[in-house]
């Protein structure tokens, strides 16, 4: 299969006044996931709930600085397994933005940091303190296993 070619083959200096197409660079896994997740949650943002639902986190939004932080580190090449969290907890993921992310594991043993905003409705008895929560996960118990496991961080996602 032939190459599409902005211009004929010759010489690797064009002539003066040739303006020469634009190469697109590669983006990373965590790019693309990032951009497809931005995508989605647009999309996700639209829906509207009926009572008794009156409050909705999202951490991607308001936790983006640590979550963009932990898939742009963590989210490289091909990996074998791929867990996928989808219900944020109260003390986890809604707190620092990172799928079933503890708090002090995320601060402590996966080195995120980053401001964590509050969502533009916050229920009165699950405020977002962010990194500095000190309420634990009892949900995230996969981080916690693996931490235990395996001194290196980056040899799970968990997305």
């Amino acid at each position: 299969m032939a190459v599409p070619q902005a211009f004929p083959p010759g010489p690797l200096h064009e002539p003066a006044g040739v303006l020469m197409e634009p190469q697109l660079c590669p983006r990373s896994l965590a790019e693309g996931f990032l951009e497809e997740e931005l995508r989605l949650n647009a999309e996700l943002s639209q829906l509207q709930f009926p009572e008794p639902v009156g409050i909705i986190y999202n951490p991607v939004e308001y936790a983006w600085e640590p979550h963009q932080s932990y898939v742009t580190r963590y989210c490289q090449g091909p990996k074998e397994v791929l867990f996928l969290g989808m219900n944020p907890g109260p003390f986890g993921m809604a707190q620092t933005g990172v799928p079933f992310g503890e708090v002090s594991i995320v601060r402590d043993w996966l080195g995120i940091g980053g401001a964590v905003l509050t969502p533009p409705q916050e229920h009165p008895k699950r405020p977002v303190l962010g990194l500095e929560c000190p309420q634990s996960e009892m949900t995230t118990r996969l981080l916690d296993w693996s931490s235990k496991v395996s001194s290196l961080p980056g040899c799970w996602d968990l997305l």
